[in-house]
């Protein structure tokens, strides 16, 4: 890919950080829990595709390990605000007794919040770059083996990730080794949306760790990505920042959905929730790269992020 970004890739994940977001608003989507059900069987599993596809081994050590570095300072920060945040709110997730130990525990084993899919990308991207330089001289097929075995060890003997997602974050890495190109594999095709809805009608399917389910994603990233090039110019080039920047919104969106929950009363006279979903998203994105804009204009980017600067330029034409 030679560091050139791809329209339709920052396209899907605009797309799925933006229904990350939707679903976590919580007024909203406890009055859809199938949408919400049909949204977590593809959204998250799409990402983590993603991330295996798209990340870059082909690094010295250092090098690497400065990039992950990078991606664990902002997770630190905001996965200990967050364990905070959760002791002091009325909170779904209450934590009752702050402790250092239990600080660690949630840092290092079990996240709370949106951030176990950045302790995930942490975990499956530092041995996903182990095996492939442990074991470069075999053949691709052996190091897929090997890697799906620690990701497995990783699942269910230290029980630190769930095993289905590092399987996802496998097949992106499968899909990049492969010399597919990610548009090849996910045909674009507004057929799809055909066994889609066939598949979706069936509960059983709404699961992303079901065969079902691993189909809803594959036809769910085909749908999509045949509307890329039907969908008007400016909102394309939305879609392509908003997906240049998603690290920005899975990082300071929690904040704003917490607060977002402040406006329910505002919107009670609503009794479909799409009032509050507009004004709590615009609220939840404009705020995120808010707090990302300020990060940049006071220079504390090249600390928190390790970069000068964290937003690019947004050109409209």
């Amino acid at each position: 890919m030679n560091g050139k970004r791809i329209g339709e890739i920052d396209y899907l994940k605009c797309v799925c950080i933006l229904l990350m977001i939707a679903f976590h608003l919580v007024f909203f989507s406890e009055k859809y829990p199938l949408a919400k059900q049909w949204v977590y069987t593809f959204h998250m599993p799409v990402f983590l595709i993603l991330s295996g596809y798209l990340m870059q081994i082909e690094k010295r050590p250092s090098e690497f390990l400065r990039a992950m570095a990078w991606i664990f300072v902002p997770y630190m920060v905001m996965e200990t605000g967050y364990v905070v945040m959760s002791a002091v709110l009325p909170v779904r997730d209450k934590v009752d007794c702050l402790s250092v130990g239990l600080m660690l525990e949630k840092l290092f084993l079990h996240p709370m919040g949106p951030y176990w899919y950045l302790h995930t990308y942490l975990l499956c991207g530092l041995i996903y770059y182990g095996v492939f330089h442990w074991a470069e001289k075999m053949r691709l097929v052996s190091r897929l083996v090997v890697l799906g075995t620690g990701y497995a060890v990783l699942a269910d003997a230290c029980q630190l990730v769930s095993l289905p997602n590092a399987l996802y974050f496998l097949a992106g890495v499968a899909l990049r080794r492969s010399g597919m190109t990610f548009t090849s594999f996910f045909c674009p095709s507004v057929w799809a949306l055909v066994p889609l809805v066939w598949l979706s009608a069936d509960m059983a399917n709404l699961n992303r760790f079901t065969l079902g389910g691993v189909a809803i994603v594959y036809l769910v990233a085909s749908v999509l990505l045949s509307l890329y090039t039907v969908i008007p110019a400016g909102i394309r080039r939305v879609s392509d920042y908003v997906g240049r920047h998603t690290l920005v919104l899975l990082v300071f969106s929690p904040v704003f959905t917490m607060l977002s929950k402040g406006l329910v009363p505002l919107f009670m006279f609503d009794e479909t929730g799409f009032c509050f979903l507009f004004v709590a998203m615009i609220l939840t994105v404009t705020g995120s790269f808010g707090i990302a804009w300020c990060i940049d204009r006071v220079g504390v980017s090249p600390y928190f992020w390790g970069k000068k600067q964290m937003l690019q330029p947004f050109h409209p034409k």
